[in-house]
């Protein structure tokens, strides 16, 4: 199968580097652990707000990191097994995940909170700066 870059039109210029954090973002997602991103309009004069929840039972808040790692929020969940336990039947395993979200510039996270087994990821996205620059163009003879 061959694929199309998506960014390869010649009006999209130095985009290159966008493309390559998608083929990554891509290729690491496994499906776990399942999450949901909601969108919460702006109200009052405060920015459009982002909350990224994820399914973690079973993890505790040391077993999880969130961080911010070259524009992308990086979202890890780490278990140990218990190997004094004597398991007749184990449908529970200790698992290891790792979810990447791309932040768009401008992206801030506002925080994260762990409860009843959601863990929630709160981001806020500032309305950009409109800027309009002229530009000179000279004159050779």
């Amino acid at each position: 199968m061959s694929r199309v870059p998506s960014l390869s039109s010649p009006f999209l210029l130095g985009f290159d580097e966008i493309e390559r954090v998608l083929d990554r973002v891509v290729k690491g997602a496994d499906g776990y652990p399942p999450y949901n991103i909601e969108r919460f309009e702006r109200t009052n004069g405060q920015p459009e707000r982002l909350r990224i929840t994820l399914a973690v039972a079973g993890f505790t808040r040391d077993q999880l990191d969130v961080t911010i790692e070259e524009n992308q929020l990086v979202i890890r969940g780490r278990q140990q097994d218990d190997k004094t336990r004597q398991y007749i039947h184990r449908g529970i395993a200790a698992r290891h995940f790792q979810r990447t979200f791309v932040l768009a510039e401008g992206m801030h996270v506002l925080g994260a909170d762990l409860k009843n087994g959601l863990l929630s990821v709160d981001l806020a996205r500032p309305e950009p700066e409109r800027i309009v620059k002229t530009i000179a163009i000279n004159e050779h003879e």
